[in-house]
């Protein structure tokens, strides 16, 4: 249990400084964002607790497939925020990002890979 709120607190630690970043500093706050930090804690988790080198190599691989579709709604985002408020932006980006995500997938079977 201990190890567990060990993980829940330095993972929660890592959203707190980016947004405390992001409040000092845009581009600071969005070069730590960029920054795979959570997939490093988590592939550090997945170490740390015995799981095959093969798991871990397979999440890395699928982070990387998985990022690409998402990364046309931090373009989208911006310009929907300005001219439709938060909510709405946030909630156009994140069906761009399904679709986007989907479509991929759909692409990437093709070379076969696998996504869903």
């Amino acid at each position: 249990m201990q190890w567990l709120i060990v993980k829940y607190a330095l993972t929660a630690a890592v959203v707190v400084l980016v947004s405390e970043a992001a409040k000092r500093s845009d581009k600071l706050g969005g070069l730590i964002a960029a920054l795979p930090l959570v997939t490093v804690l988590a592939l550090i988790w997945m170490y740390a607790e015995g799981q095959s080198q093969q798991k871990i190599a397979n999440h890395a691989f699928y982070t990387f497939w998985y990022v690409l579709p998402t990364l046309p709604m931090f373009l989208l985002f911006p310009y929907l925020l300005n001219r439709f408020g938060f909510v709405a932006a946030l909630g156009a980006s994140a069906v761009l990002t399904l679709m986007i995500f989907a479509l991929f997938a759909l692409l990437m079977r093709r070379f076969g890979l696998y996504l869903l």
